[in-house]
């Protein structure tokens, strides 16, 4: 009798167990399938949510929302796209950035980055807020009237400037010279299509500082 009641008490510890392991191995497989549910959406989630790193200026959001052509557009994609991709490293004031070359001079100038008095000692100085040789905008480059730029009076319009950098060789037509003051901040304007400004103090044989500037504008023909 005493047998019986023994072996009848062990049966709920029996049964609480079985059931504690049904209850644990349901839940293993739950948690699995939840977590393969999960991962599966993720990987779909992040392939979708890349996109080309676009950015599309206030002429293109004039385009969208007015409803014109797709050529304006897409122009103006291609025109931010050129800027990012042109140079992926921008360069740092004091850089060497490339070489100017006037073959009406016969002569090749280095390029420094930034117009400080030291990097005129060096060479020609491309303004920073300006675009990088190639680029789509305005490229503005200075220079001292008795050093790189002595001569540059002389340049007519069709003489060609080369400009050699990492993103390639650009080759620019002069278009125009103007004189205008040393105050007038209208020579680094942007501009829609690639072209190259420079500039230099003027009247060349001026002694001291001298009150105007000669600027040579020029258009962008070929890159390679």
């Amino acid at each position: 009798m005493n047998k019986v009641k023994l072996l009848w008490g062990k049966h709920p510890l029996v049964t609480a167990l079985s059931l504690g392991f049904m209850v644990l191995g349901i839940g293993c497989i739950s948690w699995s399938m939840f977590g393969i549910f999960g991962q599966s959406n993720y990987f779909v989630d992040t392939s979708n949510s890349y996109k080309a790193p676009t950015t599309i200026d206030s002429k293109a959001k004039a385009v969208v929302g007015g409803g014109t052509s797709k050529v304006e557009l897409d122009q103006s994609l291609d025109k931010n796209m050129q800027i990012k991709t042109l140079y992926p490293v921008y360069p740092v004031d004091g850089d060497n950035i490339g070489s100017l070359t006037i073959p009406a001079l016969n002569r090749k100038l280095t390029i420094i980055q930034g117009t400080s008095v030291d990097n005129l000692r060096e060479g020609v100085g491309h303004f920073t807020q300006s675009v990088l040789p190639g680029e789509a905008d305005n490229c503005v480059l200075s220079g001292h009237r008795d050093t790189v730029f002595r001569k540059v009076g002389s340049l007519k319009i069709g003489d060609l400037l080369i400009l050699k950098t990492s993103a390639g060789t650009f080759t620019y037509e002069i278009s125009g010279t103007r004189i205008v003051h040393k105050d007038d901040k209208t020579v680094i304007v942007p501009t829609d299509n690639a072209i190259l400004t420079m500039t230099t103090c003027y009247p060349f044989n001026f002694i001291g500082n001298a009150p105007d500037r000669y600027i040579i504008s020029a258009t962008l023909i070929k890159n390679k």
